[in-house]
């Protein structure tokens, strides 16, 4: 545990009401709330310049997505832990997570005993990732065919596609995007997969991250 008796959180979401329930559910406990920031890029501003024993980072905001802070967060401080607060049940943000060192991936569903249980499990630097959490994400986080060290062909576009898919947008979110058409970018993800050599789009996603592409 924490070497002081309150364990110092940093709250991470955009939207007030969501951080008003967060305190609320804290009150009366050991977590103090030492900040609430709006967006990825006051987070990671914050842990660079306090103390803390713990983040509850939300993956999507409009000033710099959660997982992308989490990345910049563990570069300098990879020993703080950092819970990833979301609500989207999504896969690939979990593969991503899980790749980037987050300590745990929480559904804003959960109850007020799940989430003190996972901020007092976290903080005292143990993960969250269950047997059962950890198998759906296994496939992404298997080794893909190629290293990342391996330069891959991929063409301006399937690069730009690689991109889209690590930030968890569907075909068609990549196809409004891109002002393409939907068959057009099918056809980039299977040429990207095949080149990557990897299965699924989940997969690309965590190759991406290790690769730094996103």
């Amino acid at each position: 545990m924490p070497h002081t008796s309150k364990i110092r959180l940093l709250v991470a979401d955009d939207q007030e009401v969501a951080r008003a329930g967060i305190k609320g559910l804290l009150a009366e406990t050991e977590i103090k709330i030492s900040a609430e920031v709006a967006g990825g890029r006051a987070a990671v501003k914050y842990v660079l310049e306090n103390e803390l024993d713990i983040v509850l980072l939300d993956v999507r905001m409009p000033d710099g997505d959660g997982l992308t802070a989490l990345g910049r967060i563990k570069l300098d401080k990879p020993d703080l832990p950092v819970l990833m607060f979301s609500a989207f049940d999504n896969p690939t943000y979990e593969a991503r997570a899980v790749a980037l060192g987050a300590s745990g991936y929480l559904l804003k569903t959960c109850g007020r005993d799940e989430l003190l249980n996972a901020i007092r499990t976290a903080a005292g630097g143990k993960d969250l990732w269950t047997r059962d959490g950890l198998r759906r994400v296994t496939g992404a986080l298997a080794t893909p065919r190629l290293s990342t060290d391996t330069e891959v062909p991929l063409t301006q576009r399937e690069g730009e596609v690689l991109r889209h898919i690590a930030l968890g947008l569907t075909n068609k979110q990549i196809a409004e995007a891109m002002h393409i058409s939907y068959e057009t970018v099918k056809e980039h993800v299977q040429h990207m997969l095949g080149k990557i050599g990897v299965s699924d789009r989940t997969q690309a996603a965590v190759w991406a991250v290790h690769k730094g592409l996103t």
